[in-house]
């Protein structure tokens, strides 16, 4: 049986940061274009960098792909997984690309506490947005490692409970029975939703996104110099 707190993560939470993300990324286009960057730190500019990103960003937009399948086709996954040889190929691949986006994302956090410059443009609200990225991505890997045949029960569980959303018509009642880490899994990705428009993940929508094959650039901060003489500027 669904109580109040189901209700609020599952089905308020979802339409508010719906509603956020839609009015939140018009306006931050309409009113405050320029903003729509990731603000670089030296994209790709030394090795450290490389291997911090590009593992995130593959591994990422691997599970990302995968939950798009999962979720638009249905039918088809599961038809996919009924051959336990495919089964195991899908869980083992979506676990290795998981832990390569937890692992290079733990390296950009590091990167960006241990160099002084990089704290210096990194505000709270930068932080609080990557908690919960970095917890929305290792709840999935424990997912992945405690509750098995994660494809498998997206498309059965996952995958009806966002259409019902679609639909305006939402049935909660299997995904309020999921584990624990599964419904965290869940709130996580409602909450990135809703911040997305007032944070650096927003220039995911910039168009085109080329950062996977572009050339490396180097970025840098002009800063009005201050110089004090005995107390004066």
């Amino acid at each position: 049986m669904q109580g109040p707190l189901d209700l609020l993560l599952y089905v308020v939470l979802p339409y508010v940061a719906a509603i956020a993300f839609a009015i939140g990324s018009i306006e931050r286009y309409r009113r405050h274009a320029a903003s729509v960057t990731s603000q670089s730190s030296q994209f790709l500019e030394n090795r450290r960098h490389f291997w911090a990103l590009m593992p995130f960003h593959l591994g990422l937009l691997a599970v990302l792909v995968a939950h798009l399948v999962w979720f638009l086709a249905p039918a088809l996954a599961l038809r996919w997984n009924r051959e336990p040889a495919r089964l195991y190929a899908v869980e083992v691949a979506m676990l290795a690309c998981g832990l390569l986006a937890l692992s290079g994302f733990l390296m950009v956090g590091l990167r960006r506490a241990a160099d002084a410059r990089l704290r210096g443009v990194t505000g709270a609200w930068d932080w609080i947005v990557y908690a919960l990225l970095l917890a929305q991505i290792a709840f999935g890997v424990l997912v992945a490692v405690g509750h098995t045949w994660g494809s498998t029960w997206f498309a059965a569980v996952g995958s009806p409970y966002l259409w019902s959303l679609v639909r305006l018509d939402p049935d909660i009642a299997a995904i309020a029975t999921l584990p624990l880490f599964a419904r965290a899994h869940i709130v996580t990705a409602w909450l990135l939703l809703a911040v997305f428009p007032f944070s650096r993940l927003v220039h995911i929508l910039a168009v085109p996104n080329s950062y996977l094959w572009r050339r490396p650039q180097v970025v840098r901060w002009h800063r009005a110099a201050v110089v004090t003489t005995g107390g004066r500027r």
